[in-house]
């Protein structure tokens, strides 16, 4: 067996994981359970299912779990080009926003305690005030998210470099990864400053997110080896 595996591949599939975890913490559960300036409504619907938002809290741990296996794959993959611009994909682009998500977490569980917790220590506040609570835990949930999106953007370009640089990754995915960068740094400012504004800046720059879709999918149907990989005999286990 050969010990000299494709290591581009590997990094497709981690970042294939990623991209499938995704969406599901970041869009489909609050679609369907947070209702937009009502925050009775939204307790409601957390308390109805509860199993779903619990399933959001695994799936977004999960996820973080992934981004790192998913940045050191990168750095194996790219170290021996810039050792230097892979260790801060693995930075910007694995360590710190898991532990965003982590930390994270500690307000979803905090909304769950305010929905379950009527007749406890909580019944001190109201329904209404309870209710508040839980909001502002998630606000603060979505503030945190909209700070990923900073990281999101900032681990593109060191990574865009590489990219372009490799001569074993096509070059046009170096630029469009760049230009999906500035485009997550654009919603971060977005988010920050002009958040009435943010769903409409992100359909805007969607066509530049699918960078990220193109060079997974590129990894993970052509893989990517490094030259010095090829370079070395081949080793039998």
């Amino acid at each position: 067996m050969r010990a000299n595996h494709n290591p581009g591949r590997i990094a497709g599939l981690w970042y294939l994981l990623l991209i499938v975890t995704g969406p599901l913490f970041l869009i489909y559960i609050p679609s369907k359970l947070f209702v937009h300036g009502n925050a009775a409504a939204t307790v409601n619907n957390i308390a109805a299912h509860e199993w779903l938002f619990r399933v959001g809290i695994i799936d977004e741990l999960i996820g973080a779990v992934i981004l790192i296996f998913l940045v050191l794959a990168l750095y194996r993959l790219f170290r021996e080009l810039n050792q230097h611009l892979a260790v801060l994909v693995v930075i910007f682009g694995g360590v710190m926003p898991s532990t965003i998500y982590f930390v994270d977490v500690v307000n979803d569980a905090s909304v769950l305690s305010v929905v379950r917790d009527g007749a406890g220590f909580l019944s001190v506040f109201n329904e209404p005030q309870r209710a508040a609570l839980a909001m502002l835990f998630l606000r603060l949930h979505d503030f945190q998210i909209t700070a990923t999106m900073l990281l999101a953007g900032i681990w593109l370009f060191p990574l865009a470099i590489l990219v372009y640089r490799s001569g074993f990754v096509p070059r046009f995915l170096g630029i469009w990864l760049a230009i999906a960068g500035c485009g997550y740094v654009i919603l971060f400012s977005t988010g920050i400053l002009l958040p009435e504004y943010e769903d409409k800046v992100f359909l805007i720059c969607q066509p530049a997110f699918f960078g990220e879709l193109a060079f997974m999918l590129w990894l993970v149907v052509k893989g990517a080896r490094p030259p010095a990989l090829d370079a070395q005999p081949h080793c039998r286990q």
